[in-house]
């Protein structure tokens, strides 16, 4: 995952690009798939290979059309800070492999980079954790209600961010109410 401030904008507002390759997003979430399959009972061999299997040919594909739609969630999560023209009326569910999943964010210029930084890893685990759940939702359904736990807890946590856009969370002493 690469960070990217992208220098000035109009307004006091810097541009910065959160970019996701895609080849990273997929190793982890193979990843993922094989230790539920690796922690799976003895007696389950065959539900263990389906698991495992997510980044095999065929399975790949549902693999690219969750990580579409987790990648629009989360832009559109982040409004107002990635709001943009509308550059392309049409949209397809033409189903084309991305190999970079950027998020272009309108920050203030105090956001901070560990404010970025921080971001950037919550959208990578909020992807990586949707297709999980998506996932496991087919394969191993016993499983899928763990990984849209971690998908909520993520999302909510790329809200807080969110809410504190200047980049600095402000912690009012509790002695103060």
């Amino acid at each position: 995952m690469n960070v990217i401030e992208c220098g000035g904008s109009e307004g006091g507002k810097r541009v910065a690009v959160v970019m996701l390759r895609r080849g990273d997003l997929v190793y982890d979430i193979r990843n993922c798939c094989y230790i539920e399959g690796h922690v799976m009972p003895d007696d389950a061999d065959e539900a263990r290979h389906t698991v495992q299997d997510v980044g095999e040919a065929g399975n790949v594909d549902r693999v690219t059309r969750m990580l579409d739609l987790a990648h629009a969630e989360l832009v559109e999560r982040l409004l107002p800070m990635t709001r943009r023209e509308l550059d392309d009326p049409l949209v397809t569910n033409r189903l084309a492999e991305r190999g970079v999943y950027g998020v272009v964010l309108e920050v203030g210029r105090d956001f901070s980079q560990s404010t970025l930084n921080l971001l950037g890893k919550l959208i990578h685990e909020a992807m990586v954790s949707w297709v999980v759940a998506d996932w496991m939702s087919i394969t191993n359904p016993g499983k899928a209600d763990v990984w849209r736990a971690k998908v909520d807890e993520l999302l909510a946590r790329v809200s807080g961010v969110k809410a504190h856009r200047g980049g600095r969370l402000r912690i009012r002493p509790h002695w103060l109410g």
